[in-house]
């Protein structure tokens, strides 16, 4: 099974959004576990930069682990 991440787009679209540095491929993960460790780590990322006034807050129920 192939998992990826998606992010809640407008118009109420879920698209895979999360590309690695230097390729032009979306990222996916071979299981729900990698897909949820690397999903922990970018909502951690941004409750720190929303605590420190680096960016507005965000919505965790924007993302999601989908299985392709």
């Amino acid at each position: 099974m192939t998992y990826e991440v998606q992010i809640l787009t407008y118009p109420d679209t879920w698209e895979n959004a999360w590309i690695n540095d230097g390729e032009a491929t979306p990222v996916q993960f071979d299981t729900y576990g990698a897909a949820a460790a690397e999903l922990a780590d970018h909502l951690r990322d941004l409750a720190y930069a929303v605590k420190n006034n680096f960016m507005d807050d965000f919505n965790p129920s924007d993302y999601r682990i989908h299985k392709l």
